[in-house]
């Protein structure tokens, strides 16, 4: 009634409400609650951690963020509660279609994985992948390599193209960063990862390659996974005038934002570089010598 108030006249309304007009006026001077207040206070924290978040985040990840970054301890349901009431919500999910293309002609390399996508530490395991973004301009193409155990994202490229010097930029990538020792990376069978460049590079750094079956989504479910989130929190928001243009919203995605900043799941809803922040961490105090 409140808000109908300069369209309507409250004697009216309270008629077809059948209140009393003493009633709505005493509901007018009534001070706010002490949990009306906390609500509306709250509500401010999760609007500026939802902006942050790019207007991605759901209930979930901003529960998570309110305890860590903000050391408020409250319900999930209020959390969603206050969202649904503030008409916040998060990413949802659109189809994205990957362009990876087996040759017939190449031998694919055996796989290592089995859909075992858990490793005890980084850079044991890396999963890698294909897909593309459209752009008024025309297709651009993403490879990237996605680190299993903290799902950073250690290499990455975009062309315009689909050839092989595609997927050997972000292998370049993720080898310079990283400086892996016998770490398995694992693909689907596509042309580009069966071919005799790619698998020559692999044996100059030490990658072990691995690839899953045909046509199974499942065998490099982790990498499916990453674009599907790149998909729902960029691809489907946005429309790109150019190809610049969407190389540098992915860059900034990628290495401001999911990298630094966006919590998982599946990792305590922790960040990528946070995670692996806090493996070196146990590491180290693993290692030193105990004092008598």
């Amino acid at each position: 009634m409140k808000a109908n108030q300069a369209t309507h006249s409250v004697g009216l309304m309270c008629r077809l409400l059948r209140v009393s007009r003493s009633g709505f006026y005493a509901w007018c001077d009534r001070p706010m609650s002490a949990r009306e207040r906390d609500d509306l206070w709250l509500t401010g924290k999760i609007e500026a951690i939802h902006r942050r978040s790019r207007g991605t985040y759901g209930s979930p990840n901003i529960h998570a963020e309110l305890a860590d970054d903000h050391g408020i301890r409250v319900g999930r349901k209020r959390v969603a509660r206050l969202m649904r009431a503030a008409q916040l919500r998060g990413a949802t999910l659109r189809r994205y279609i990957v362009t990876t293309q087996a040759d017939p002609r190449d031998r694919p390399a055996v796989d290592l994985v089995e859909r075992r996508f858990y490793t005890a530490g980084p850079d044991r395991l890396w999963v890698a992948d294909i897909t593309y973004l459209p752009t008024w301009s025309g297709f651009l193409y993403l490879a990237m390599v996605l680190d299993v155990y903290s799902r950073k994202i250690v290499g990455w490229a975009m062309e315009t193209h689909l050839r092989t010097e595609l997927i050997l930029q972000a292998l370049e990538m993720a080898i310079t960063r990283r400086q892996p020792s016998a770490v398995i990376h694992h693909s689907d069978r596509g042309c580009q990862y069966t071919s005799y460049a790619f698998g020559k590079r692999c044996r100059e750094a030490g990658v072990m390659p691995s690839m899953g079956s045909v046509g199974d989504a499942y065998d490099n479910a982790m990498a499916e996974s990453f674009f599907a989130t790149l998909e729902r929190e960029l691809l489907s928001r946005r429309r790109f005038q150019s190809q610049a243009q969407a190389k540098m919203a992915v860059f900034e995605w990628i290495e401001g934002w999911y990298n630094p900043h966006r919590r998982h799941s599946s990792i305590g809803y922790r960040s990528p570089v946070n995670y692996e922040r806090a493996h070196d961490r146990s590491h180290r105090i693993n290692l030193e010598p105990l004092s008598c």
